[in-house]
């Protein structure tokens, strides 16, 4: 066995039957270190089957719009041809009535198991359940996005980096390992599928299908073009983050003018590069430890601080999910008197009095990205512009989903909690408005880096 059993659950207590096995690939788009496409292999070679890996691409997914449609699509059609090479078919499934239309493939397919990834976030486990409670043939799931699986890293919802990572650094060692390859798989078990080995996408026609339908993405959030995806891309990104940014990366990271960061966001949210992958190349690159490890804690604790909040949390999105401190103190501050009160539409074309903002949310509008430390700030003043905490909560998910490249995350949900209502935080000296809430303000930023710099860089485009 190729993959740690402590990835893998069991969804349901049914037997591996006879027929393909399917790799129902969800978070993790690529076919190169990954812990679940092993698994799936290392089944369908026991039990001497085919192996095939089904997708389901949804156009609008989660408020995406034709920007984030794109990334998936481009990315997907490398993967097509990645598998092509070891002789896996990728199916997509493109209908609407996303359970029921899996489902109905994978009985076409007559499989004999199911295997996923896994995914926090409420729509993913919301698929896997209605699925779960249909499906006649074994069903696992395997964490091949975390380094260490979030089931294994805490059983409970942490309160903050500082208490999941001595947990996370105690088992690193027992899942820091070097990936096997995933193997050509042999024709003559493909041949068992019947005419689906030689299974081709019509991509022309998918794109066109979701494009011009009822749930077509938003075409007016144009595809981005500083950064390719697929996971050729992503690799390129991370050579050219370790060779030319990792040494200075503890110093520049928090310098919105600086191209300090690593650019993987987006390519891990996709799924195109493993964390672990990331996590072992960086390793390697121990000249500068204080860089090394300021990395590693964003790459490793901080992510799957995140996973962990939206998988024992299903209250995520919504106040209801913030720690009773900071309910306590936003209700005894929801009527404080607002300054300035800032409806959607003004926030979404950055109409307001803070040119620094404008400039924050009009680098996401234009280039799918913000740098961190803008997006801290960035949330905050919607809580402070919006009339209560759950408007403010909700348009800023919205805003992130809709233009970030890397939005509809457990980073980003879990980046707003924090901004908004304390997540991961403590209690702060009270203020109007904020109550315990953390506060950050113009002069602040202004002390710790060029804003002027950053006005002109992201509000003349």
């Amino acid at each position: 066995m190729r993959v740690n059993p402590q990835r893998i659950q069991n969804l349901n207590n049914l037997p591996i039957q006879k027929g393909p096995v399917i790799y129902w690939m969800n978070r993790d788009m690529r076919a190169d270190d990954n812990w679940a496409l092993l698994h799936a292999q290392d089944l369908a070679l026991e039990h001497k089957q085919a192996l095939i890996v089904v997708f389901n691409l949804v156009a609008d997914f989660m408020g995406g719009g034709l920007r984030q449609f794109n990334f998936k699509t481009e990315g997907l059609k490398e993967l097509e041809n990645n598998l092509n090479k070891k002789n896996i078919p990728l199916i997509i499934s493109y209908q609407d009535n996303q359970p029921e239309n899996l489902l109905k493939i994978f009985t076409d397919l007559k499989a004999g198991v199911i295997v996923t990834d896994f995914c926090p976030l409420k729509i993913c486990q919301k698929w896997i359940t209605q699925i779960k409670k249909k499906l006649k043939v074994a069903f696992r799931q395997v964490d091949a996005h975390n380094i260490v699986p979030c089931w294994i890293a805490s059983p409970k919802r942490e309160f903050g980096a500082y208490t999941i990572r001595p947990k996370i650094h105690r088992l690193l060692p027992d899942f820091m390992e070097e990936f096997p390859p995933l193997k050509k798989h042999p024709a003559e078990l493909q041949k068992t599928a019947g005419k689906i080995i030689a299974h081709k996408n019509d991509w022309p026609e998918i794109i066109k299908t979701l494009t011009s339908g009822k749930n077509a993405p938003n075409p007016l959030v144009k595809p981005v073009t500083w950064l390719k995806p697929g996971a050729a891309s992503a690799q390129k990104t991370l050579r050219d983050f370790l060779e030319n940014r990792l040494t200075n990366y503890d110093s520049d990271r928090n310098d919105p003018n600086k191209d300090g960061s690593s650019n993987l966001s987006p390519h891990l949210h996709y799924g195109h590069i493993s964390a672990q992958r990331v996590a072992l190349e960086t390793q390697k690159y121990d000249a500068h430890i204080a860089a090394q490890e300021s990395f590693l804690e964003e790459l490793i604790i901080r992510r799957e601080l995140s996973d962990n909040f939206c998988f024992y949390n299903s209250d995520y999105d919504n106040p209801a999910g913030f720690p009773d401190w900071a309910k306590k103190t936003i209700n005894e501050h929801r009527d404080d008197p607002r300054e300035y009160i800032y409806g959607r539409r003004e926030l979404e074309t950055a109409k307001t009095h803070d040119d620094l903002w404008n400039a924050a949310q009009m680098q996401m509008v234009n280039d799918g990205k913000m740098h961190g430390y803008m997006r801290m700030y960035w949330a905050k003043k919607i809580l402070e512009w919006t009339r209560s905490p759950e408007e403010a909560q909700k348009t800023a998910i919205y805003l992130n989903d809709r233009y970030e490249l890397d939005g509809r995350d457990p980073n980003g949900f879990t980046g707003i909690a924090w901004s908004i209502g304390g997540v991961h935080d403590r209690a702060w000296g009270e203020r109007e408005i904020f109550g315990k809430i953390r506060f950050m303000s113009f002069g602040g930023c202004k002390s710790k880096f060029d804003v002027k710099k950053y006005i002109r860089t992201h509000l003349q485009k």
